[in-house]
């Protein structure tokens, strides 16, 4: 994208009452942001959905000076811009009707990667919940998603540091510009997420930073990943807030159960029980339901060996497996009386081990 096309982009993004929606249906009858400023208000009036009150503060001069303010300020902070034409966008994100004209972001983000998740959950969060995290982002690192959260108080922060421990790329969706961080306690954290990950927002440097950005930031939160998580929530918050985007966007929900009496999982129940959310236990239950597979260059490099170190569970299902060959995980889980998603827990912790193998058709084989 040239420089003449990001300022142009930026002052269509600064005038009052156009929103993300407005100027895509703009750029898409005339091409481009430079083009749609060079229009008569009376040509663009034409157009459907475009009103009156939209354009009521179009074409102003000072739009110019604060767009190029914020272009000078990107180029000094290292700041990168990228528009939904363009192909760099997050491909994910782009299919969403309300996502960002705009992204701004900084770090070293792979949007190529083809497993992203989303963790959301509360700020306040329990021990409980503090340790589903750290063993779900041990179990599922692996894998090598790219993990995305709020970096915010709670399940966000604790997500992170989870990442950064075991070396997973993880990025912050910021509910302010990338001028400042919110909590400034969180600070400390930027360099670690930046040198494996980044931060995103599609806020200006100038936004003020109020606590509805939030529920603006939470759809972008929902859009870039293949699947949203809820580790722990209350009856209300803004973590069913990202759900309910992703349900709308038809990207899959997981969500963590909880005690029914304990107030921070009330939020998560009720998303299982209406089903708006799959139950999730384990990493396990993520690789089976958005159907992964351990690609060559994510296995662990393990030599066959006689005495690989199994579990009681493990060498149940060894011991089956050795018996009738290639078999089913319903069938697996039934003869072995263990409930199907314990046996995909145990499925993954062999194939990791280098025992077994998955197979199409939701077969699996000893190695």
């Amino acid at each position: 994208m040239s420089e003449k096309e990001l300022l142009a982009l930026l002052v269509l993004q600064y005038t009052p009452h156009l929103g993300d929606g407005s100027i895509k249906r703009l750029i898409q009858k005339f091409g481009s942001a430079q083009e749609v400023l060079l229009q008569k208000k009376s040509t663009l009036l034409a157009i459907d959905g475009i009103g009156e009150h939209k354009l009521s503060a179009f074409g102003k001069e000072e739009y110019y000076a604060f767009a190029k303010a914020e272009l000078e300020y990107m180029s000094n902070d290292g700041i990168h811009a990228v528009s939904y034409l363009q192909d760099e966008y997050p491909l994910r994100l782009k299919h969403c009707i309300d996502s960002p004209v705009i992204l701004f972001s900084r770090g070293k983000i792979n949007w190529n990667n083809p497993r992203i998740l989303s963790i959301v959950g509360t700020r306040k969060i329990t021990t409980y919940g503090e340790d589903f995290i750290k063993k779900f982002i041990a179990e599922i690192a692996p894998l090598n998603p790219l993990i995305i959260s709020g970096f915010a108080y709670g399940v966000d922060i604790t997500t992170h540091k989870a990442c950064i421990a075991h070396g997973l790329q993880n990025v912050g969706v910021l509910a302010h510009g990338l001028n400042q961080i919110y909590p400034k306690v969180h600070a400390r954290y930027v360099n670690e997420v930046e040198r494996n990950g980044g931060f995103v927002t599609d806020f200006w440097s100038s936004s003020t930073f109020v606590h509805t950005n939030f529920l603006q930031r939470n759809r972008i939160i929902a859009g870039l990943s293949e699947a949203t998580i809820v580790i722990e929530s209350a009856a209300k918050g803004g973590s069913l807030v990202t759900a309910e985007f992703a349900n709308g966007y038809n990207r899959e929900v997981f969500a963590v159960p909880g005690r029914t009496n304990d107030k921070q999982s009330i939020g998560c129940n009720n998303l299982i029980k209406q089903s708006r959310a799959h139950l999730l236990t384990n990493a396990a239950d993520i690789v089976y339901m958005l159907n992964w597979k351990l690609e060559e260059k994510t296995k662990p490099v393990i030599q066959k060996q006689l005495f690989v170190e199994l579990t009681d569970d493990e060498k149940l299902v060894w011991r089956f497996l050795s018996n009738n060959g290639k078999e089913l995980l319903d069938s697996i889980a039934l003869h072995c009386k263990m409930p199907t998603f314990k046996v995909a827990s145990v499925l993954l912790q062999m194939e990791l081990k280098g025992v077994v193998r998955p197979l199409p058709g939701k077969l699996f084989e000893i190695i």
